[in-house]
């Protein structure tokens, strides 16, 4: 990472150095220079959602299941992290994925681990927490952060609309403050509990984040350390200079995030809802943050080739202005989702800073 700039009040913006160097070419790209292995994989996460989605709304899921096929968990550790599956609600029903570092790290072997609840991306229609990439990236998030993870599998759009997952990701937050829920898990400090999520992950945790800071005194265990909002996924009805300049650029081209909002969105919404609003400019949308002691402190991911930049930033300049500790993480190398591809160098320093991020809390608890 490079040097820390000089933010607002309430928060501090740090910018990685970018690699490209040419001052009028680089403007011109929707995508970083990268290896034709890496490109074919980039290619494929935006294949996935053009196969399948449907004129008429609807998602071809059998199609689905052949290009994103299932993950089993893994009580064998790999690399170090193994792996389980769990219900959180047999009724709804809810599951979730736990990874967690095994053996535990020395420095936590007799100590409960630190937890991220995290959403997989996916913009609310795709992927699933056993999908090849979010398995992957979650072990490397636990074995990363001596943390353990607990990747939800919400309900998906658009057979399950607004605010679905929302309810599930809350519903996940009240498993972890019910002690009895615990006995099959490793040892878990629910006062050291993070959100995180990417992309549309990254619109969930907040949303989360924002329910929970409505009512934080009912929960017993669960105290929220941090918001970590990967690339989270906003929009709204105006088309913003960056969703212009990248407009086809790799998985989130404007065309594909269109479509996920209208599948996500109520029938009839569109992108002014509280759901969509980066700037929280609703008294539906700014509830939980406005007069909210509990919203936890944020840091919020940008890559410089990602079409949702402006309305991450705005998200960010929003928080600020309502009071709330904002960390800004940009990487201007980087397209929408760099993190899952590991041959990306940033992918590696993002998750160096998910470490710092939650080895943190431990030393202010």
């Amino acid at each position: 990472m490079g040097e820390a700039a000089p933010a607002p009040s309430g928060g501090t913006v740090e910018v990685a150095a970018p690699a490209a160097v040419a001052s009028g070419a680089a403007k011109l790209r929707v995508a970083p220079p990268m290896t034709w292995r890496t490109r074919l994989a980039v290619a494929a996460a935006g294949y996935l959602t053009d196969a399948t989605a449907r004129a008429d709304g609807t998602i071809n899921r059998r199609l689905v299941s052949l290009l994103d096929p299932a993950v089993a968990a893994s009580s064998t550790p790999r690399n170090g992290v193994a792996s389980r599956d769990i219900i959180i609600d047999p009724v709804v029903p809810l599951r979730a994925r736990l990874f967690y570092p095994s053996p535990p790290p020395p420095s936590a072997a007799s100590a409960p681990l630190p937890v991220v609840v995290f959403f997989h991306g996916g913009g609310f229609a795709y992927l699933s927490a056993s999908s090849p990439s979010y398995d992957a990236a979650c072990r490397r998030i636990a074995r990363y952060a001596a943390a353990a993870v607990i990747s939800v599998d919400y309900r998906r759009s658009p057979e399950h609309r607004f605010p679905a997952a929302y309810d599930d990701g809350f519903a996940a937050l009240r498993f972890l403050d019910d002690a009895s829920n615990h006995h099959p898990l490793p040892p878990l400090d629910a006062s050291r509990c993070f959100l995180a999520g990417d992309s549309a992950g990254g619109n969930i945790a907040h949303h989360v984040a924002r329910r929970y800071a409505l009512s934080p005194s009912s929960f017993r265990t669960v105290r929220l350390a941090g918001l970590i909002a990967i690339q989270p996924f906003f929009g709204g009805e105006a088309r913003t200079p960056s969703e212009l300049r990248l407009h086809g650029a790799p998985i989130v081209s404007v065309p594909r995030t269109d479509w996920m909002w209208r599948a996500f969105l109520p029938p009839g919404a569109d992108r002014t809802h509280e759901a969509c609003d980066a700037s929280m400019s609703s008294p539906a949308a700014a509830a939980g943050v406005v007069d909210a002691p509990h919203f936890p402190p944020a840091t919020v991911v940008v890559g410089g080739y990602d079409p949702l930049q402006d309305w991450q930033r705005r998200y960010c300049s929003a928080l600020r202005a309502k009071g709330k500790e904002v960390t800004l993480l940009e990487y201007p190398d980087a397209i929408h989702a760099f993190y899952l591809f590991p041959e990306f160098k940033d992918a590696k320093d993002l998750m160096l800073k998910i470490r710092d991020i939650v080895a943190g809390s431990g030393s202010s608890a």
